[in-house]
């Protein structure tokens, strides 16, 4: 028998479970806590490891979970004894996604050490800036990357480069992993207090200089158990099959980046949380995606909306089984209605699913899935009473029910800081509650409804455009394959309405066609005033968020 939201997370957060939410003093703050929180990181693996079965499937490789906790504890004990990192400093990764990005984040943390995953995109410049800025001792880096350190205003002679599948070992400096590692090493014992650091995450840059965003053991804990509870809390609201058939082992595709928030907790961490194989892409290929989901029996798959709708449009898909399939989702960007109903109808038991979390709230928010998801498309769903959100006017006083405004947010997952930026911490942080950013409102059942970016509003003539209402409008026209609105500035009005169309390969669109299918759909103020048709895939950062500061660039370029 289902039940209801409130009666599902009553019964899930019910005293002396493991989701009991007690109150306990965060960072000199009463937080709403779930009492089993570990004290850290290391715990969650020292649990992992009663695992014998297979954990990380990479190309032709199979590693066991044994396997990756013993490389792991290799790594840990070189960063001790070898290379002297002591708690609280600060190790980078900058590679692919491979098999030792998981080690060696789990050594880091597991020693005291603070993990700082680097944008495997970045460029020189880049890559140099956050080295600089986080102090990184050691850096656990690929050629490619090796390389782009090298080339980077970096004081290479105090920075440690570990370099993983350098095949044949280059003269640059680096040291080889294998050469790094004792094959009898054992990782080092540490106390670790669950407020200490233990990451420090780059945001993805879209409108400016990357900040970093620092993590504390107990952040990334709570919200692996935030996305736990609220798994339970789907299940008994929309209990799943459970023929024979239908039961398989849980296994997570690994299609996002490692050093973003969303492939990072949720996919990799959660797969340590959940007992669940991770199944690894070397780039992203929708036909290889396709493969592997029926090869390996995926059960849930997590990307940004775009990769879902590249999965729909791949010519394999109808030749491929997907029924292994659970849950077709993600986040980082808003699913568009069309989106959300095509996932329901074109798989055969995989529920969509869409979750609103920021790096800043180590990708916990509010989830929406399944029934409710079909019911209710434009909502990014409700959260578990652990994290508590408002929607604020512009001086910070908060509004009524339906009213829109900045959203809040308040909870243990949190970050706790920028690193070296006090100003933009105090800005983002007030009192314990992080301000998003993000322009929405809360309706009466406590659902979520993001309308837009505050910097992405769009402010024409005296009428606030939110960009999310109006590419929800263009992606019901059928030529479209993808979109990005955003204003461009305008002497008279301030600022007209902008957009970026991907049409269908096979399909043709003009700018006229897109102003008659909206007309009379959205108010004639929202719709853009400058339309531009291309065959060529958006650009995106490494994220999968479309970088609408360049789209906005190209557009004031061709305006003048």
């Amino acid at each position: 028998m289902s039940l209801t939201f409130e009666e599902a997370v009553n019964q899930v957060c019910a005293p002396g479970g493991l989701f009991e939410i007690i109150e306990a003093e965060v960072r000199g703050i009463p937080t709403k806590v779930f009492a089993g929180t570990p004290p850290n990181m290391r715990f969650l693996y020292q649990m992992a490891a009663q695992r014998q079965d297979e954990f990380v499937i990479y190309e032709d490789e199979r590693w066991t979970m044994p396997e990756i906790l013993e490389l792991s504890g290799q790594i840990g004990s070189a960063l001790d004894k070898k290379f002297g990192i002591q708690k609280g400093d600060r190790v980078a990764i900058a590679m692919r996604n491979y098999p030792e990005w998981i080690a060696a984040f789990s050594a880091i943390t597991s020693i005291g050490a603070v993990a700082v995953p680097l944008n495997a995109w970045w460029e020189p410049d880049e890559l140099g800036f956050a080295l600089n800025d986080s102090g990184s001792k050691l850096v656990f880096a690929d050629q490619e990357r090796i390389q782009k350190i090298l080339e980077a205003n970096v004081d290479v002679t105090s920075l440690h480069i570990v370099s993983v599948r350098s095949h044949p070992p280059m003269e640059d400096g680096s040291i080889p992993l294998e050469t790094a590692i004792e094959t009898d090493a054992k990782m080092p014992e540490v106390e670790i207090g669950p407020d200490e650091n233990a990451t420090i995450l780059y945001t993805s840059g879209t409108t400016g200089t990357p900040k970093g965003a620092v993590s504390s053991h107990r952040a990334i804990l709570s919200a692996l158990l935030g996305f736990s509870a609220r798994a339970q809390v789907s299940e008994l609201m929309e209990p799943s099959e459970s023929d024979a058939q239908t039961k398989v082992s849980n296994s997570f595709m690994l299609c996002v980046p490692l050093f973003h928030v969303t492939g990072l907790i949720p996919v990799m961490l959660g797969s340590f949380v959940g007992q669940s194989k991770l199944v690894m892409m070397y780039k992203w290929e929708p036909d290889r995606a396709l493969e592997l989901i029926e090869k390996e029996h995926v059960t849930h798959f997590i990307g940004v909306p775009t990769m879902s709708w590249d999965l729909l449009e791949a010519e394999t898909f109808n030749s491929r089984d997907t029924s292994s399939l659970r849950s077709v989702g993600g986040g980082g960007a808003p699913m568009p209605p069309e989106l959300v109903k095509r996932i329901d109808d074109n798989f055969k038991r995989g529920k969509p699913g869409l979750g609103y979390g920021m790096t800043e709230t180590n990708a916990y928010g509010p989830q929406n899935t399944g029934k409710d998801f079909l019911d209710h498309p434009t909502s990014t769903g409700r959260s578990v009473p652990i994290m508590e959100l408002r929607v604020t006017d512009s001086d910070g006083n908060v509004l009524k029910e339906g009213e829109k405004g900045e959203l809040w947010f308040n909870g243990p997952t949190l970050i706790t800081e920028y690193w070296n930026r006090p100003e933009s911490t105090s800005e983002s942080i007030v009192e314990g509650w992080l301000r998003s950013g993000d322009i929405g409102h809360i309706d009466a059942e406590g659902r979520v409804y993001v309308s837009d970016r505050v910097k992405d509003m769009v402010l024409r003539g005296g009428e606030n455009i939110y960009c999310a209402e109006v590419e929800a409008s263009i992606y019901e026209i059928p030529e479209v394959y993808e979109c990005s609105v955003y204003g461009i500035p305008d002497e008279r009005l301030g600022e007209k309405l902008a957009c970026h169309i991907m049409v269908r390969p096979g399909n043709s669109l003009t700018s006229n066609q897109v102003a008659a299918s909206l007309k009379g759909r959205i108010a004639s103020y929202k719709i853009p005033d400058f339309v531009t048709i291309v065959t060529a895939p958006l650009p995106r950062n490494a994220s999968g968020k479309i970088l609408k500061r360049e789209l906005r660039q190209t557009a004031i370029d061709s305006s003048n």
